[in-house]
């Protein structure tokens, strides 16, 4: 004997919410973002003012209309720190994903002192920048700072890390690196505990290699992560301010001038508010167009 329950279609809950509980929620959530509007819109909407203007940091001044960003992208100061830009935060990036790729591969393993070791390695990115760069300028900043002297020591030429343009270069990029690879090394770390042992234990029956499971396992289940962490590099090596300014202040004959010191100095050193601000607004323009760029791939990257 079969028995046949049937049930109105009425008599099932409704498991969408109702408009009045969205109405409410709607309501809640208005202050914060009328807030957000208001502190992020007013600005961005009076620094784009600024830039069409000829005008000083007190008085609007004159309607130029897109004469700053001729102006600027004419510039051969410009486009000197573009080329800077481009290279510190190229190897910003890579280079601290590289590093922090690594210690977090070595943090995987059952090293002694795990613990320890993973917390002195969170110093760099932990210290303030302004400590981390004045222990930099103790370190190399004269003849007499403890790295040239161990050059000289060994026999070399004293180098002169902060006086030559190509050595100051190297010496901000090296800086960046080394305070960045902790953050990678934590974003990392996180992508590589979601990672289950046992797509490593089937690649071991298989027969694959150590280095056939990083290519084929680790990077691609960590694409996402890896993407992300790109896009927040990106970021912060372009609107780094602190790192370069406080170590070489642009110099040396503005060989470390980056877009956002370019910006700075511009508007603050030479009161020139209008091209310093569209420096500011090509500065985001690119930086919009990267982020776009790598989001298209963490949609696409999939496991």
């Amino acid at each position: 004997m079969t028995v046949t329950l049937t049930r109105a279609k009425s008599d099932f809950p409704r498991t969408g919410k109702p408009v009045s509980a969205r109405r409410m929620l709607l309501w809640l959530v208005a202050p914060s973002l009328v807030l957000l509007l208001l502190i992020n819109a007013y600005p961005l909407v009076y620094a784009a003012l600024q830039s069409v203007h000829d005008g000083s940091l007190i008085n609007t001044g004159d309607y130029v209309g897109l004469d700053n960003y001729r102006a600027t992208l004419t510039s051969p100061a410009f486009w000197r720190s573009v080329q800077f830009t481009l290279i510190f935060t190229v190897v910003g990036v890579f280079g601290s994903w590289l590093g922090g790729l690594g210690l977090a591969l070595l943090l995987r393993t059952r090293i002694p002192g795990r613990t320890v070791f993973k917390t002195l390695l969170l110093l760099p990115w932990v210290v303030p920048v302004v400590v981390s760069s004045t222990a930099w300028n103790w370190l190399v900043a004269t003849p007499q700072s403890p790295l040239p002297s161990l050059a000289q020591a060994l026999g070399f030429d004293t180098p002169l890390f902060l006086a030559d343009p190509v050595l100051a270069k190297i010496t901000v990029c090296v800086f960046k690196v080394w305070i960045s690879v902790p953050f990678m090394m934590m974003l990392i770390g996180a992508a590589l505990a979601g990672v289950d042992h046992t797509v490593y234990e089937a690649a071991d029956v298989d027969g694959a290699s150590k280095w056939q499971q990083f290519l084929h396992i680790t990077l691609p289940m960590i694409s996402r992560s890896t993407y992300i962490s790109w896009i927040l590099m990106t970021i912060f090596c372009v609107n780094d301010f602190p790192t370069i300014f406080l170590l070489t202040g642009g110099g040396p004959v503005d060989a470390t001038t980056s877009l956002v010191v370019l910006s700075y100095r511009t508007v603050f050193q030479n009161f020139q508010v209008g091209p310093g601000v569209a420096i500011a607004f090509l500065m985001t323009a690119s930086l919009v167009v990267v982020s776009v760029a790598l989001y298209r791939q963490i949609r696409k990257a999939h496991v």
